[in-house]
């Protein structure tokens, strides 16, 4: 027991005194480290005073309010008739009315007791749509279906503010 008490105190003693080497980089590094030059700092900038401005424009004209008022013409007035058409505002909304023609490409059909037109859209669903249904943001109408062009009509406003009705069609395009 004794010898491993001695064994012991000599490792110990050889522990301490290897802490004990030189550190004379340690200390080169710190004298040169307190040797450079401390960059100054830069002063707190000194703050403008505050200068009173007094807005003179206020008897000139507001940019902000019409100063000229448009009226329609007599002639516009008239040649305006209500021809009756008109989308039906009643009706429920259906899931391809979200989009716009050009979003829905017609890519096949498929015949199950009816023809049926199969549409995909720009997120890439495809939708199954019958004559009758309704399609597109201008109210299409599906008139006609074949195997190449699905017919439809839509409900539009004219520059002058008067619903018209056109036909547009979407042609079968090739899926990959």
């Amino acid at each position: 027991m004794a010898k491993l008490i001695k064994t012991l105190m000599l490792v110990s003693a050889l522990l301490l005194a290897g802490c004990q080497q030189e550190k004379q980089d340690l200390a080169t590094y710190v004298a040169n480290v307190k040797a450079q030059k401390k960059p100054d700092i830069e002063p707190v900038p000194v703050m403008k005073p505050y200068e009173k401005f007094s807005y003179g424009a206020s008897n000139l004209r507001n940019p902000f309010v019409r100063t000229v008022v448009e009226m329609p013409l007599e002639e516009d007035k008239k040649s305006v008739i209500d021809n009756g058409i008109r989308p039906d505002q009643h009706r429920l909304k259906e899931a391809l009315e979200l989009y716009a023609l050009s979003e829905l490409q017609f890519v096949g059909t498929l015949e199950k007791e009816s023809v049926w037109a199969l549409i995909r859209t720009s997120d890439g669903v495809i939708h199954r749509v019958q004559v009758g249904n309704y399609m597109g943001q201008n109210h299409g109408k599906i008139l006609a279906i074949s195997e190449t062009e699905l017919t439809l009509k839509e409900i539009i406003r004219d520059g002058r503010g008067v619903f018209t009705e056109r036909e547009s069609s979407l042609s079968v395009v090739d899926v990959d």
